[in-house]
């Protein structure tokens, strides 16, 4: 495939790899009519046992800490939000339907824990700051890479280049992409994004989340994730795919009204909430 604009890579012949599962898109419509209920939303959920036992699950967890268990899907409408919980889902629904990808590559287990890792952080950040929907940021985080899973299934010659020059210069992987294809896995991440017709914020936060400088609409989104993906390193949360310590953008602390002390408040929690959730799908010792 002869490839000049992240746009190549996604096209309507891959509705069957990247397209979003249908239940998504019945919650979005019945987000959008304001006759629907908790229960109605709780309902749609509920037509998938496994991805309402998964959220039941999430919902317990210490990544929320409620007091009392939340025994029904309505109940956590009630608690967590309407779009919050559909942002929740839709994290949860992505990492089972990319897990089939195979290790040929890279690991796919360290990439899911990179990005569930780099989700708990700007989530944490988000609440810091006091964001009304601080879910967004989870899913945000949990999709930021999703372009590199796009150019592997796509390109793998092209991945396997990219990730042994990554390697054998000690460079992030999204220069070595640029030098190879004239763009990234953050541009092919945002034209995913669009093709399923996200939110344009989230849109952004994904595409900009190496280059915050040059998110025009919501920076501080696309600073937030470029920042999480920053300190997710430095907590060794990293994917095998990172050979060299990531730039933080000199303005990002500025930019989402932080000081690097401040999430020192936040480490324990953020560590606790991150070992809580990689747990539900991953088996640790």
């Amino acid at each position: 495939m002869s490839l000049s604009h992240p746009q190549d890579l996604i096209g309507e012949e891959d509705e069957l790899i990247f397209s979003l599962p249908k239940i998504y898109f019945a919650l979005q419509e019945a987000l959008n009519d304001p006759n629907q209920t908790f229960q109605d939303l709780g309902d749609i959920i509920s037509f998938d046992p496994a991805l309402s036992a998964r959220l039941l699950k999430i919902v317990n967890s210490p990544f929320y800490g409620f007091p009392s268990k939340i025994e029904t899907i309505s109940h956590a409408i009630s608690v967590i939000g309407r779009d919050q919980l559909t942002d929740l889902a839709l994290a949860t629904l992505v990492i089972y339907q990319f897990r089939g990808i195979p290790n040929s590559l890279f690991n796919m287990e360290k990439f899911w824990r990179h990005s569930m890792a780099c989700g708990v952080v700007a989530r944490s950040i988000a609440e810091f700051r006091g964001e009304k929907n601080v879910e967004r940021f989870y899913l945000a985080g949990i999709l930021h890479d999703i372009g590199r899973l796009v150019i592997f299934k796509k390109e793998p010659a092209l991945a396997r280049d990219a990730f042994c020059r990554s390697k054998e210069r000690r460079e992030n992987i999204y220069l070595s992409e640029q030098e190879l294809m004239g763009f990234d896995h953050a541009n092919v991440g945002r034209e995913l994004l669009k093709a399923w017709q996200l939110p344009p914020r989230l849109v952004e936060a994904v595409g900009s989340h190496h280059q915050p400088e040059e998110a025009k609409q919501f920076p501080v989104d696309a600073a937030i994730i470029h920042t999480s993906d920053y300190i997710v390193h430095a907590l060794q949360a990293s994917s095998d795919a990172e050979f060299s310590e990531p730039q933080l953008y000199p303005k990002s602390w500025e930019i989402i009204g932080l000081e690097p002390d401040d999430f020192e408040f936040m480490k324990d929690k953020v560590i606790q909430q991150y070992q809580g959730i990689v747990g539900m799908f991953f088996d640790v010792s």
